[in-house]
């Protein structure tokens, strides 16, 4: 499997931190915390966690602050077929490639529910043909992209498809809410929306870059279950979020990575581009220990999330345009996402520009 090109999207307003601290100190919902939230909220909202900016699905910030469940699922339905058909559209026109060429659609998010899926807004929107096969991943959390890849991959190397377009796509804004649980407050402080999309070929990109899918692996952990997933209270996601989640995104990420090593007959000396999912601050610290890596080796990732937060699962393809376009030497890269479940992935890339 090839890609053929990548296509991003956010929503037009972007809040800086201290913005939406402003904005969220004056709200009737600050009050009703405690004081170790409220202190909680300061210290993260205002100091350095890697985040400077965040994209949102919303024309004012306080918009943030209506947690009543048809206003969540609301922003969900309005904004997310608009954003997942907004980045494919712009992975066709960086492919050159018309909607009918398109083969097979797979559509993933974890921050809303829609039946028919969100595959087949999407498929409307950009015209695809009626025959295209459509498929709705759920459920995957900020690790999806990589599972969805893997299914296109799938469907290329049997030859049921010759062009597979993959879409990932959060509104994580619909999924946020305020509470005096650590792990709900931390959610609010973190994430962003977005979408990103890839075009996949059974043959290489007749121009731009030659990425080629060369091998993955991937590592499911339901005893760690309970750190990372989201529950379903009062009619809202909840995202149960613990300390832990950083060194076990760690952990979890080297058994992937020895084995994908393993399994395809890799060197871990052979790597020369790092491309994580920006789970966090405190996520891409703890990868950087367990991998001995410099900041430098992280700065796709660590970019990421500084001008968008976490994203959950278009993250690591936000950062795989970002290496793309600013001089991550050639080689093997090493693609890699993780969340819910505890689950994570990582697929081995040959890169040449």
């Amino acid at each position: 499997m090839y890609f053929t090109s990548l296509g991003l999207a956010v929503p037009d307003r972007s809040f800086a931190q201290a913005e939406v601290l402003q904005a969220l100190e004056s709200d009737a919902t600050f009050a009703t915390l405690t004081e170790k939230s409220r202190n909680l909220l300061r210290k993260v909202l205002s100091g350095k966690n890697g985040i400077q900016r965040r994209h949102l699905a919303l024309e004012e910030v306080r918009e943030a602050f209506d947690f009543r469940p048809d206003a969540m699922m609301a922003r969900f339905r309005k904004h997310a077929p608009n954003l997942a058909a907004h980045a494919a559209r712009k992975a066709l026109e960086n492919a050159r490639l018309q909607p009918d060429k398109i083969d097979a659609l797979f559509v993933a998010t974890c921050t809303g529910y829609l039946c028919p899926g969100l595959s087949s807004y999407v498929a409307e929107t950009l015209g695809l043909p009626v025959s295209a096969s459509l498929l709705d991943l759920v459920g995957q959390g900020c690790g999806a992209a990589l599972p969805a890849l893997d299914q296109a991959a799938v469907q290329l190397q049997a030859g049921r498809a010759r062009r597979v377009l993959v879409v990932c796509v959060e509104i994580c804004s619909a999924a946020s809410y305020l509470d005096d649980d650590p792990g709900v407050l931390i959610s609010a402080c973190l994430f962003g929306d977005g979408a990103a999309a890839a075009v996949l070929g059974s043959e290489p990109a007749s121009a731009g870059p030659f990425i080629r899918w060369a091998g993955s692996a991937r590592h499911s952990a339901p005893e760690h279950r309970e750190h990372l997933r989201f529950d379903h209270r009062q009619g809202l996601l909840r995202n149960l979020l613990s300390a832990e989640v950083p060194s076990l995104s760690a952990r979890h990420a080297r058994t992937v990575f020895d084995r994908a090593c393993a399994t395809h007959g890799r060197n871990p000396a052979e790597v020369s581009g790092w491309i994580w999912h920006a789970g966090g601050r405190e996520v891409l610290r703890a990868l950087r220990r367990e991998f001995h890596l410099t900041e430098k080796q992280t700065e796709p990732s660590a970019s990421v999330l500084l001008r968008h937060g976490n994203m959950s699962s278009p993250s690591c393809l936000f950062a795989l345009d970002h290496a793309l376009r600013n001089g991550v030497p050639d080689g093997l890269w090493w693609l890699a996402s993780f969340g819910a479940g505890f689950s994570s992935f990582g697929a081995f890339l040959e890169v040449r520009r």
